[in-house]
């Protein structure tokens, strides 16, 4: 797993819940570091330790702290550059949806060697869409929940989000996780968005 990812996970815990509770899960997590470097990789299996750990500190199911971690990544002023790169996407909700394709590339643009999710979005009809999920481990699908329910209120959208289930596929050791999300448009232009400029700067 990039540290990234790790880095994207600390920086949820100690910016909502503090520095302590962070400490205290790197230690339910049987991390021997409470700090990731955003440029090393790390095993999975430390990743998985380190949700669970999460999880069991603030005493909330593992697809809620996931949900929440996606929430936190396009909403707080800490981590503004990706709701940046997102929002290039598409002056609309419906025109974003059909960006994420391209959103690993995007990515690695900035980090040639940061690995996310390859991302598949398919229209079933006139606004209802599946968006599949494949990564190395699974719960991404519950990250992305949160992103684009945070991201549809950015630009006026209403819209239902439904977690279709996980399918665990290839061999154990070289195992990955697909996961389908159902979105359904009721409203493209619901309510006002949140601004945003293509300058330095963009303003809530």
């Amino acid at each position: 797993m990039h540290g990234l990812i790790n880095r994207a996970i600390q920086g949820f815990v100690s910016d909502s819940f503090g520095t302590s509770r962070w400490r205290a899960i790197c230690r339910g997590a049987r991390l021997e570091v409470d700090e990731f470097e955003a440029m090393l990789h790390y095993e999975d299996a430390l990743t998985e330790r380190l949700l669970d750990a999460v999880a069991a500190e603030i005493g909330v199911p593992r697809e809620a702290v996931l949900e929440d971690i996606g929430t936190y990544l396009v909403s707080n002023p800490n981590v503004e550059a990706l709701r940046r790169l997102l929002r290039f996407g598409g002056e609309n909700f419906v025109e974003f949806l059909h960006s994420l394709d391209e959103l690993p590339d995007r990515a690695r643009l900035a980090v040639d060697d940061l690995g996310l999710p390859t991302l598949e979005l398919r229209e079933v009809e006139e606004r209802r869409f599946t968006l599949s999920c494949r990564f190395s481990i699974a719960g991404f699908g519950h990250v992305l929940i949160g992103m684009l329910r945070t991201l549809a209120d950015d630009y006026g959208a209403l819209v239902f989000l439904e977690h279709l289930g996980v399918e665990q596929i290839g061999a154990a050791d070289r195992a990955e996780a697909i996961e389908t999300i159902e979105i359904t448009i009721i409203e493209t232009a619901f309510a006002a968005g949140r601004r945003f400029d293509l300058g330095a700067r963009a303003d809530a």
